[in-house]
């Protein structure tokens, strides 16, 4: 069994998600190991369908019916939280410890509940405190976000997207967790009100030392945010690196694809593009994932690479770096 380094809050190792379905076992999280340090940001950035919201409901233990295969370890302040029965990780780990801010704000809030109301709730629930205190809590956490006292009374439908998407924020903190999963967390929302919500983020992050996973296929908006970044593809992670590095040189080919999509506001090199589909997550290849739109494959690739440790501590899954 594997235990964490001192300075981890979280660390998955080997978390697997498969789901039943008519066509077969859809490997959604395959294997995947990753390292979230006490009061930093992890990106996980990927295609759409590469298992990254799969990632986020297996950490928080959001499963379907469906499920096939759910193992693995995720320590989290060097407890295996993987070991808790489901009472105990609703009690103790679900949104007292870790919570989540979803796609789509809009869905995530009742429609037929004020905004205040929803926000305390956590508090009620997890904490204990009345409902007095609870809204007390809640209007300190919108504060903290920026969103008005008197949005309190308001339902969200009276929200702007930004507001509503401030307001999904202030529920995930109001219990005061150690990190906190956001999903998508800008998709939705125009340029300017992305890069307000992403420097609240970073507010939040330093002022009340919360670590964050932020999983997004937006790789110039993560950029804001990130201390560290994770590459996922197909079900696997297939790099993690310092952002700084990972953002100047990218080690796998799939993750200098990518940046290489990224349009350049001071170049005038032309945005790449990734030909070829990703593999079916029914039947994912045997050996690379990537190797079939990858242009420097070669006949090692048709097993299953390793992970390898380069420059210290950045880990890339390539038979190229062997």
């Amino acid at each position: 069994m594997t235990t964490p380094k001192k300075n981890d809050l979280l660390k998955v190792k080997g978390l697997r998600l498969h789901f039943k379905t008519r066509g077969g076992m859809v490997q959604a999280v395959d294997g995947v190991d990753f390292d979230l340090p006490r009061n930093q940001a992890t990106v996980v950035i990927g295609e759409s369908g590469c298992g990254k919201s799969s990632l986020a409901k297996a950490i928080l233990r959001l499963l379907p019916r469906n499920v096939g295969t759910y193992d693995g370890e995720v320590w989290l302040n060097d407890q295996n939280i993987m070991t808790y029965n489901d009472e105990k990780f609703r009690k103790e780990i679900r949104w007292k410890r870790v919570s989540m801010v979803p796609q789509a704000a809009m869905n995530a809030l009742n429609p037929v509940m004020r905004i205040g109301d929803q926000v305390a709730e956590p508090v009620m629930v997890h904490l204990g405190l009345s409902k007095k205190d609870a809204l007390a809590q809640a209007l300190r956490m919108f504060e903290q976000v920026g969103v008005p006292a008197d949005f309190l009374h308001r339902y969200a439908f009276e929200l702007s997207g930004g507001m509503r998407q401030r307001a999904a924020l202030a529920m995930s903190l109001v219990t005061l967790p150690d990190m906190v999963i956001l999903d998508e967390p800008t998709s939705a929302l125009d340029v300017l009100t992305q890069a307000n919500i992403m420097n609240l983020m970073k507010r939040v992050k330093k002022d009340m030392e919360t670590s964050f996973i932020l999983i997004t296929h937006d790789i110039a908006t993560s950029s804001e945010l990130a201390d560290n970044v994770a590459v996922m593809y197909a079900g696997q992670i297939v790099e993690v690196s310092d952002a700084h590095r990972f953002f100047n040189d990218p080690l796998h080919p799939y993750s200098k694809k990518l940046m290489a999509s990224v349009p350049r506001l001071r170049e005038t090199i032309e945005p790449e593009f990734i030909t070829g589909q990703p593999p079916s997550l029914l039947k994912p290849p045997t050996g690379c994932r990537f190797a079939d739109r990858c242009a420097a494959r070669f006949d090692k690739c048709d097993e299953e690479p390793p992970t390898v440790i380069k420059d210290g501590d950045r880990k890339v899954k390539c038979w190229l770096h062997v």
